[in-house]
């Protein structure tokens, strides 16, 4: 019996020791779909297998994830790369570490969206934009840059389209079921219900036309430098939770259509947790607004670098430093 229980105590003072051990870590996200394979990560515990104590702090927009992390209220970010994140990094606060969401062709991420007036009056494809009007969030957001990067693959002019900042995403939407504005971008799983019934139409895929790394995990040059250990420990989890997620929702057969099996079963409660949580319709909202991850959480540098450009020509970044410093690439894979 006395060895029995110092077996024990010597197991509880292992497990407590390991718990001191663990790194605490604070990951600032939108409280959406959008950084699910993180969600897996978590839930599966793989975060806690490499040491971390992973907290996640959720915000409502980009843009204050990437002032926490520059306050040091976050350790780590996952959020859409936009014209203040880059003017940020510019400064060299910030540095873009991996890739998250992707906008690939053959995924159905984000749709360009058309109002039933637009579309009755003409709007009936992607290349018919000029002269139209078109809700985003705000100038320099990710959705600006989207319509700069379609205006240029459907060669017209992104000046000939009215934009409209309204702020928030679902003022964009509420925008074009009542015929405010001509067309917008919306993701998948809010875009299929509205053209399902008969409130707006779908004219294309953003990933078909403009294929390009729209959100990135992201964190502080102080970071890096204080504590490399941790963040090659939290990309080993995080590129197990990516794993995941691909096995559970990319997966295509050989008509295109994605697989839905008991991997996608058994990954669906664990993002119910976060979103959509006691939604009847939880499962096929999921199954309608999973975006594309590149294997192993990597990183289109090439386009990050193409955005940063952009941003510039646009007058929206204004430092003349080189974008290739506002990256680091040592922690996961590029593409």
């Amino acid at each position: 019996m006395p060895r029995l229980l110092g077996n024990v105590l010597l197991v509880g003072l292992l497990c407590a020791s390991a718990a001191q051990a663990a790194e605490p870590l604070r990951l600032g996200l939108l409280h959406t779909l959008s950084p699910a394979p993180f969600y897996i990560a978590q839930e599966r515990g793989y975060f806690r297998d490499e040491g971390i104590d992973l907290t996640f702090r959720f915000f409502e927009a980009a843009q204050p994830i990437a002032a926490a992390a520059v306050a040091g209220d976050v350790d780590v970010g996952v959020t859409a790369l936009t014209g203040g994140f880059f003017n940020l990094a510019e400064k060299g606060t910030l540095k873009v570490v991996g890739g998250a969401l992707h906008e690939q062709k053959g995924y159905q991420g984000s749709a360009i969206l058309a109002s039933n007036k637009a579309f009755q009056d003409g709007l009936t494809s992607v290349d018919k934009l000029a002269g139209h009007s078109f809700a985003i969030t705000q100038y320099g957001s990710s959705f600006h840059y989207m319509v700069g990067r379609i205006a240029e693959a459907e060669g017209f002019d992104v000046k000939s389209v009215t934009l409209r900042p309204v702020q928030q995403i679902a003022n964009m939407v509420a925008a074009v079921t009542s015929g405010q504005v001509d067309a917008t971008i919306a993701i998948a799983s809010i875009a299929k219900p509205l053209q399902a019934s008969g409130q707006a139409h779908i004219l294309g895929w953003a990933g078909d036309l403009v294929p390009y790394q729209i959100t990135a995990v992201f964190t502080t040059p102080a970071m890096i430098a204080d504590k490399p250990d941790v963040l090659r420990h939290f990309a080993a989890a995080y590129q197990r939770g990516v794993a995941d997620y691909r096995d559970a929702f990319l997966r295509l057969d050989a008509a295109g259509h994605p697989v839905v099996d008991a991997q996608t079963d058994a990954a669906i409660p664990l993002l119910t947790k976060y979103v959509f949580t006691n939604d009847p319709d939880a499962r096929r909202k999921i199954l309608d607004g999973a975006g594309y991850y590149d294997a192993g959480g990597a990183l289109d540098v090439a386009d990050v670098l193409d955005q940063i450009r952009w941003f510039k020509a646009q007058g929206l970044v204004k430092g003349e430093g080189d974008p290739a410093a506002m990256l680091d690439t040592r922690f996961l894979p590029t593409r």
